[in-house]
């Protein structure tokens, strides 16, 4: 966005609106929604910045909303296991194409979904134990290391563990918020940020709190069932964009 051209800036909060909101009624997707739109009006150094930066305070809001259901006994495999599996996932990059990757993943995804929405409920691995749990921190840490997708996996395992939708959240949410920040760390931080990138973030703040305050809204009225199928849905969308990012 070379300058604030109006249409471009309301693609831009409009976009900011519309990530802000989904993260806010299921708990991810931020980056992938606001990609879709940002990138058709922000240079990609403008999108992963603003990505970064509003990803962690959306991110960050539902950590502290969710505090009372936080139980980091249940918690740390998730995050030691991501910390594990990221420089692996920095390695794969030398022999993969990250394309390659997004495609891979996009598809099993995309596969998972489907065939969880044509099932009145999901299968479970209540007996599943912290090693398990912690190799799903390792997979979504090579998953993050390779492609900057950190918390699929978790906000999946979530789902087949069976825990309530809070417990749910409050797993891959901060997850999520862990394995990104250690992402960025190792792969040496998102580049200098631009003075005009400064100003959209502080321009697109009220609708990025927006966003997140009528998500938050709306979740608090969804039951288990219906939270299940918004977030299979956001799944499958989430994959497809994978699949067509990676051609």
């Amino acid at each position: 966005m070379n300058d604030f051209v109006p249409l471009n800036l309301a693609v831009f909060l409009l976009g900011t609106f519309a990530a802000a909101f989904v993260t806010g009624l299921a708990g991810f997707a931020f980056g992938m929604v606001a990609a879709g739109i940002w990138l058709h009006v922000l240079t990609p150094l403008q999108a992963t910045t603003l990505i970064v930066a509003y990803g962690l305070l959306v991110q960050g809001y539902a950590v502290w909303k969710l505090r009372k259901s936080l139980n980091f006994g249940r918690l740390w495999p998730f995050i030691l296991g991501s910390a594990l599996g990221i420089p692996a996932g920095i390695a794969v990059l030398k022999w993969v194409p990250a394309a390659h990757l997004r495609t891979l993943v996009g598809a099993l995804v995309v596969l998972f979904s489907l065939y969880n929405l044509r099932r009145p409920k999901l299968p479970e691995m209540k007996r599943a134990g912290r090693a398990a749990d912690g190799g799903i921190g390792v997979l979504n840490g090579v998953v993050a290391g390779s492609t900057g997708l950190g918390g699929i996996l978790p906000t999946i395992w979530s789902g087949l563990r069976g825990w309530p939708k809070d417990e749910q959240r409050a797993v891959f949410q901060p997850t999520a918020v862990a394995t990104f920040l250690m992402t960025i760390v190792a792969l040496g931080g998102v580049g200098v940020i631009e003075a005009q990138t400064m100003r959209l973030f502080l321009i697109g703040l009220p609708a990025l709190l927006a966003g997140a305050w009528l998500g938050w809204r709306l979740y608090g009225r969804l039951d288990e069932a219906s939270f299940r199928k918004v977030v299979l849905v956001l799944l499958l969308a989430s994959g497809a964009v994978l699949l067509v990012a990676g051609r």
